[in-house]
């Protein structure tokens, strides 16, 4: 998976170099603490072996100007590197492969949106991925899912070359892109729009959506989400990443949850079961358009391209700033 950079509708400059640094504004929504990083050896909890490859040169040693680290280097993180063990991994499309981790550490959390910084002992460069899990699975299992694109990247070889289970390696958490409402938020929609392997985080969010609809059933109190609707855009079908998972949602919430698929260079035949869901051609303008409401947050992410498109067509639409987020994968 290509290294990232999150950025969002409003900006503000780094001095000490010409990135621009992600703010998400969503008051009352998007909520994230700031605190200095540290990397510790208290706070690591990991064996002395593995420490040894998370030393601070080790992590910036890569020079490439797409390098992971580099382009976030502004972007908050928790301070907590925690040691994480491969339990699952499965091929998820001809390209990308999924990742089960499992992290014992009770301190780590993340809010769905956000990626991990990934140190694996060995490979001098970070990598920088998604979670495509929700919340409620660490919570629960102690597990965090992640779906890598397969490119030449040291970290993603590794994933799809070189990783087995039992293997072990370190996550910290990180970004500004996420969806995390408190339970006296003002109630909104959600439009998701992926692209490619940008539906990882767009799906942890859709997820965690889906576990406050039932804990809204069973308890009848929390949040109260509006209706979700998913734009999700691949090359073909084997290409669209978690269909099964993305469908059982919308048949488990069909009033709240739905999804468009869309193909751009399909060239074998649909099967039945995916076809109603099935658009071929891209996301268009009308499409999102037609969603628009004062209620309403947008969350974009895929190649640059793609978010530059959207997010400057929801701010032509006066959507207002603050309810456009979105994350660019490189």
């Amino acid at each position: 998976m290509t290294p990232k950079i999150s950025w969002t509708s409003k900006f503000s400059v780094c001095p000490e170099s010409a990135m621009a640094c992600a703010a998400v504004m969503i008051p009352g929504l998007l909520r994230c603490s700031v605190g200095a990083i540290r990397i510790e050896a208290a706070s690591l909890r990991l064996t002395l072996s593995t420490l040894r490859h998370l030393t601070l040169t080790s992590i910036m040693k890569s020079k490439r100007k797409t390098d992971h680290m580099e382009r976030t280097a502004s972007v908050l993180r928790r301070e907590i590197v925690a040691a994480a063990k491969v339990c699952g991994a499965a091929s998820e499309s001809p390209s990308v492969k999924s990742l089960r981790l499992l992290v014992a550490d009770q301190d780590f959390s993340f809010k769905a949106g956000q990626w991990v910084d990934f140190f694996i002992p060995g490979v001098s460069v970070v990598g920088g991925f998604s979670i495509c899990s929700s919340p409620r699975l660490l919570e629960q299992e102690r597990v965090i899912e992640l779906a890598v694109k397969y490119t030449n990247h040291p970290p993603a070889l590794w994933v799809h070359n070189t990783c087995t289970l039992d293997c072990e390696v370190a996550v910290r958490v990180g970004g500004e892109f996420f969806f995390d409402p408190q339970p006296a938020d003002a109630s909104r929609n959600l439009v998701l729009i992926a692209g490619g392997v940008g539906i990882n985080p767009l799906l942890s969010i859709l997820r965690h959506a889906a576990d406050l609809l039932r804990e809204q059933a069973n308890k009848r109190n929390g949040y109260e989400i509006g209706t979700i609707k998913l734009f999700y855009s691949a090359k073909n079908t084997s290409e669209l990443l978690f269909k099964k998972n993305i469908l059982d949602l919308v048949n488990e919430f069909p009033e709240k949850i739905a999804c468009s698929l869309h193909v751009t260079k399909q060239t074998t035949q649909i099967n039945a079961e995916l076809k109603p869901y099935i658009t071929e051609g891209r996301i268009t303008e009308k499409e999102i358009r037609d969603h628009i409401s004062k209620e309403t947050l947008f969350y974009i992410c895929g190649p640059p391209p793609m978010t530059d498109f959207f997010s400057k067509q929801l701010e032509n639409n006066h959507v207002p700033k603050e309810h456009i987020c979105f994350e660019k994968w490189w």
